[in-house]
């Protein structure tokens, strides 16, 4: 019984047409790709965890932000919003007898209710890399290196993105060198981490209504609109404990400059992330525009593992995801063609020739190339059309002649130009590096 309903996708989510899950597939093959090379492995965990593992990270406000119920079990469960929370619960129970420093990284679905916007949907896919177990600043290193390496192993360079650092010691040597009370450093840097879109006079609003003023105020306010290195020593140059705060990002910058990646680097002191959990180096890679949201961040957090019952480990990570990314991507005409793909298209000429044709298909396929073929009888201009519909790049003909001598007829369906090979010759080509055309079938006679 047909019916008239339509059914519309929720907001803040999408459908992966073939077109669209080839930009997909091409950045999660990347992100394996360098991850991998860096030494990484793979993990995964559940899209549903206890809501009680997210609010321990990250305080009661994230409640609103998450799609969460009470499961069968009376349980209070949420469907994740980040990998980091489960991460954690992971080695909480497994840490303590694994070699470090741990590297793991993953490619999880994520979800959280909030507002749609360009660059930021309800759900989407994140690169999550972490390093757990070393406390150095090799590993605050080894962490960015390899964000920057993802992005660039798309084919954007230092002219496309920039990543932005800061250290959180850093900007609490600072507020202290301002004459800032300790209760009042929580407070400061999420003022400090919203003045980029907040503007100068609501950031001076904001710091007064934390009773901060004056020469603090104006201190503040200068690094907020200035935030580099210069300003900083310009400023504190005199103050040994910012000075002393400050070494790390040095040493930070040294290694990232011997691995060749100063370029894509910054200072930017209103970079704190807004996460209380972080205790070290942060960061955050943004479109050298300025037009979308951050590509990735992350940075370090010492404490969390134990807050959740695991053994108290140093860990440096990051999430990248995949919105803004595919954003950028389409903006530079980086995202891989959508158009359908194909190696082979067998075609028969009549039904006794399907037996072979299949035959020969089951043979490509198994030296690791795509065929296709049509799915009912059609007359061979008919095929060929079809073929060259599917995206294939040769034809394969078989007909009386080609299936009496174990042979077929290849097209190439690009030029039209056509050669005669034996199925075992063809095969073996199929299996050669890049699937190569193999030699034509010597004339007799």
């Amino acid at each position: 019984m047909s019916s008239n309903r339509t059914f519309v996708r929720l907001r803040g989510f999408r459908d992966f047409a073939p077109a669209d899950f080839a930009l997909r597939r091409h950045l999660f093959s990347t992100w394996r790709r360098v991850a991998l090379a860096h030494g990484f492995h793979e993990y995964d965990g559940p899209p549903l965890e206890p809501l009680s593992l997210y609010v321990e990270k990250s305080g009661e406000e994230i409640v609103g932000q998450l799609y969460r119920f009470r499961d069968k079990g009376g349980r209070e469960v949420a469907l994740r919003p980040e990998m980091t929370p489960s991460l954690a619960r992971i080695l909480a129970g497994r840490s303590r007898g694994m070699p470090k420093p741990i590297r793991w990284f993953s490619i999880p679905q994520l979800f959280r209710y909030e507002r749609s916007q360009r660059g930021r949907l309800r759900e989407h896919f994140q690169l999550n890399v972490d390093i757990v177990g070393e406390a150095g600043v090799a590993a605050d290193a080894e962490a960015l290196a390899v964000a920057i390496e993802a992005v660039r192993g798309l084919g954007l360079d230092e002219s496309d993105f920039v990543a932005r650092v800061n250290d959180r010691r850093l900007v609490t040597a600072v507020l202290e060198g301002l004459g800032l009370s300790g209760e009042l450093h929580a407070p400061c840097l999420a003022v400090i981490d919203k003045a980029g879109r907040a503007g100068e006079e609501r950031t001076r609003e904001a710091l007064g209504a934390l009773g901060i003023g004056g020469e603090a105020a104006g201190s503040l306010l200068e690094l907020v609109a200035d935030g580099s290195l210069a300003q900083l020593r310009r400023r504190f140059g005199n103050d040994a404990r910012v000075m002393a705060a400050l070494e790390p990002l040095m040493e930070h910058r040294r290694i990232l400059d011997e691995m060749g990646l100063a370029p894509y680097l910054t200072f930017d002191f209103t970079i704190v992330r807004g996460l209380a959990y972080y205790t070290g180096i942060v960061f955050e890679l943004f479109d050298r525009a300025g037009e979308l949201r951050a590509i990735c961040g992350g940075g370090r957090y010492d404490r969390l593992l134990e807050r959740v019952g695991g053994e108290a480990l140093p860990a440096v990570g990051f999430g990248m995801g995949d919105v803004v990314l595919g954003e950028i991507l389409r903006d530079r005409e980086l995202a891989p063609p959508g158009d359908p793909v194909c190696d082979y298209f067998m075609i028969w000429v009549r039904p006794p020739q399907r037996r072979a044709a299949l035959s020969a298909a089951r043979r490509l396929r198994a030296a690791g190339r795509s065929v296709s073929y049509a799915l009912r009888p059609l007359a061979v201009g008919k095929q060929l059309r079809l073929a060259a519909r599917s995206g294939a790049s040769r034809a394969v003909i078989i007909g009386p002649e080609e299936a009496a001598s174990a042979s077929a007829t290849v097209r190439d369906l690009a030029t039209g130009r056509q050669e005669s090979f034996t199925i075992d010759a063809l095969v073996a080509g199929a299996q050669g590096a890049g699937g190569s055309e193999p030699r034509s079938r010597p004339k007799t006679g």
